[in-house]
Formats: structure tokens, C-alpha cells, sequence
């Protein structure tokens, strides 16, 4: 199962992930959740292909046409579910919708929040002196948001060794 889910999630992350570039505009997007499922499974140590696979998935309810049944219906409901705990409600105005956003990471389940470590340290690692500090505010509000969770020492400590302190 977890070889072929896989393998789906990549397929179905490029698909819909297709017109989109990364800032530089040249690279493919789906490279990052690509570089997320990476970064869960040989820096993090995940070997569930469930959150591997929310890993790749990650941004594709928030930042493409995709929503949450059709995530439920190709992986299932847990890795909608993962999914869905990593999107922001967009309807919401941008300040609002960051502290929503927060505190829905916060409640989250514990594989959500791995994934959104991974997807916050690969933002800072990819991103250029103009995009740094807002990688920096980020990183260090996760620190702030996941702070004490020890199941997540390892990967908190990695993001905070990329953010310098």
C-alpha cells in the first residue's frame, strides 16, 4: 500500500500542481512537496505512508482548484484530514486567517504538525535574502506555536539549528 500511495500522491501533486512555479519562477512547484515528503521521511524518520503522503499533498486544497473530498476520495479521509489541518482558510482576512491558522496548527494532529515543520523548514531553507525574514518570522512562530511537544524535539531542534539560534 504505502510504496503505491505514494507514488499516487506524487502523480496527483504534479497534476494539480502543474501551472505553478516557486518564486523564482523557473522551478516546478512540485518540487517543494516533494522536498516536504523528503524531508519527513530521511530527516524526520516518518515512515507512515500516510503523513508521507500528507506531506506532498499539503498545499494542494489551499493553493490549487483541489478540495478536501477530492483528497478524501483518491487518499482517504486521514490524509484529507492532514491535509485539510495544513490549509488556511483563505475567505478569512490575511491577518485574521494567519491567527486562525495558528491555533488550528496548534489543535492539530501530531502528523500534521511534523508536516508543517518539514514544510516551514524547506520554505526557509529555499528561500533567497528577500523572502529570508519572512521564512525567519514563521519558523520562529512555529518554534513558539509547538514549543514543549516532544514528540517533535528532533524536527524543532533541525528548524531551529536552519534558523540560526
Amino acid at each position: 500500500m504505502g510504496r503505491g500511495l505514494l507514488e499516487r500522491a506524487v502523480a496527483f501533486a504534479a497534476y494539480r500542481h502543474r501551472h505553478q512555479f516557486r518564486r523564482d519562477g523557473v522551478t516546478p512547484y512540485v518540487e517543494h512537496p516533494k522536498a516536504v515528503m523528503a524531508i519527513l521521511r530521511d530527516e524526520f524518520g516518518v515512515q507512515d505512508p500516510e503523513v508521507l503522503a500528507a506531506g506532498l499533498l499539503h498545499d494542494t486544497i489551499e493553493d490549487t482548484a483541489t478540495d478536501y473530498d477530492a483528497v478524501a476520495e483518491e487518499f482517504g479521509t486521514r490524509v484529507a484530514d492532514l491535509v485539510a489541518a495544513l490549509t488556511k482558510d483563505k475567505r478569512l482576512p490575511e491577518g485574521r486567517r494567519e491567527r486562525a491558522y495558528f491555533a488550528q496548527l496548534s489543535r492539530a494532529p501530531l502528523a500534521a504538525k511534523f508536516c508543517k515543520v518539514a514544510d516551514t523548514l524547506h520554505n526557509l531553507r529555499d528561500s533567497d535574502a528577500t523572502l529570508r525574514p519572512k521564512a525567519h518570522r514563521k519558523g520562529h512562530k512555529l518554534l513558539r506555536t509547538f514549543k514543549g511537544l516532544r514528540p517533535l524535539a528532533g524536527p524543532l531542534a533541525i528548524l531551529k539549528a536552519a534558523l540560526g539560534r
